[in-house]
């Protein structure tokens, strides 16, 4: 697999996402003050801890904020953040308990270079009637309401249009689906908080538009642990109720929504966003298909097994003619697929001896084995996820006997059930894969863990 870069990658892995922060100048409850407020902005999230790969550059309405903090990184700035998109912020007509509004975002992919000109023709159509007129969303119409309440200043105006303007559901839901681009584009996030989210829709008479809102939305913002069993079909509906009545499961996110710096990239109680897969648009999109593995929110990514029973890399130490020596390992491997002679049973080999599972007696057949001539002098390194390593020798049978008896039997297993013994797949020798593979990693360590106690 090939990462974003072009080079080798070990495959998908957790990053940390902010899909919900504004930046100084929003439009509405802007807190960002002084005359160096850009620059702490940036510098806050340069040097967040863990470091935000992707964020959602979000305001009300306008794209204006977005746009400048997209120049700024063209520039050089957020040199570690890949993505950067737009999260158009805005108020449904729909009004909650507790007298707010409901909130939805458009969370915007920016892969297509007229990203930008495309959504603003998109928002032009949606509208809001006031003062016996129809206002657009746009800069000039968001002014142009404000001065009809009779704001002059144009900064003031556009902001009280701001606070005025609010979008009717069903136009939302009709220009949406009537607009190409925008499906093609756009994912939809609805909040799930009382104040401006579904929760607040409590009267039974609000039920069917609540479910019509959030069967609409491809996203759920909440930090709500609960609210991320529900959308997994785990609690009061199952799965096949949830896909039934609301088109399929929903990944729950959180952002910091951050109206000041000291707010940025810090949700309360360090509820990050997590999502599974390079820091691209199209990440989102699978967390949206597959919510449970790809979309998490909490300090820290899940953790598919412990630490230190998990190989994170493999390095093949004064071997010249190895062309690529080292190789970062997924700590959620489920198999290991290749090409006709491309090295899969090389990399066995040299993971069991890097882990001390050299067999009891030497197979003629085996990599080390055949390549012994070239491994002379040569040694692998294992690294696990905890600081920790081990080198070991590549030379046939120059493993420590300490280890041979403990590691001898999943050894001989490796190389006799689960790869070919002539290092070539065939019709009858299944390649290491799925609950093999599981078996082997779980052999590796439960050796690993034995091999400690000598």
């Amino acid at each position: 697999m090939l990462d974003v870069s072009g080079g080798l990658s070990s495959g998908s892995r957790w990053h940390r996402w902010d899909p919900h922060i504004h930046a100084p100048g929003t439009l509405l409850n802007n807190q960002f003050g002084g005359n160096d407020c850009w620059n702490e902005y940036f510098s806050a999230i340069e040097s967040l801890v863990p470091t935000v790969r992707a964020i959602g550059v979000t305001d009300y309405y306008l794209l204006d904020l977005y746009e400048r903090v997209r120049r700024e990184k063209d520039a050089g700035r957020l040199p570690e953040c890949d993505l950067v998109f737009p999260n158009v912020e805005m108020r449904l007509t729909i009004g909650t308990a507790r007298g707010s509004r409901v909130n939805i975002h458009l969370l915007v992919s920016p892969d297509d270079p007229n990203h930008v000109a495309e959504l603003k023709r998109f928002l032009r159509r949606l509208t809001f009637k006031a003062y016996n007129d129809t206002f657009c969303c746009s800069d000039e119409d968001l002014e142009r309401l404000g001065r009809c309440a009779g704001i002059q200043s144009p900064d003031a105006a556009v902001r009280h249009g701001a606070t005025q303007f609010k979008v009717a559901f069903e136009e939302l839901r009709e220009a949406f689906y009537d607009h190409a681009w925008a499906t093609s584009n756009i994912l939809v996030a609805v909040a799930a908080g009382t104040n401006d989210g579904t929760s607040g829709l409590r009267d039974a008479a609000d039920a069917t538009q609540r479910a019509e809102v959030e069967k609409f939305a491809d996203i759920i913002f909440s930090s709500n642990a609960n609210d991320r069993e529900y959308w997994l079909g785990r609690r009061a509906l199952g799965l096949e109720q949830i896909q039934d009545r609301y088109g399929g499961l929903k990944p729950c996110l959180h952002g910091s929504d951050a109206h000041d710096v000291s707010s940025v990239g810090a949700p309360e109680g360090d509820r990050f966003t997590w999502i599974k897969g390079a820091p691209i648009f199209d990440s989102l999109r699978q967390a949206c298909i597959v919510p449970e593995s790809r979309a998490f929110v909490g300090n820290t990514p899940p953790m598919g097994a412990t630490p230190s029973q998990v190989i994170s890399r493999v390095a093949v130490v004064a071997a010249p003619w190895v062309t690529t020596p080292t190789v970062e390992l997924n700590p959620g491997l489920v198999a290991v697929i290749g090409a006709r002679g491309s090295g899969k049973t090389a990399l066995a080999d040299i993971i069991a001896a890097g882990c001390d599972a050299g067999p009891e007696v030497a197979n003629s057949q085996s990599f080390l084995n055949r390549a012994r001539e070239h491994l002379h002098g040569a040694s692998v390194r294992v690294d696990w996820v905890t600081p920790e390593y081990a080198e070991r020798s590549l030379t046939p049978l120059n493993h420590s006997p300490t280890f041979i008896h403990v590691r001898g039997t999943f050894r001989n297993n490796l190389s006799k059930n689960y790869v070919p013994q002539t290092g070539s797949p065939t019709r009858s020798s299944p390649r290491l894969r799925g609950s093999s593979l599981k078996r082997t990693t779980r052999a590796l360590a439960t050796a690993r863990s034995t091999s400690r106690n000598f």
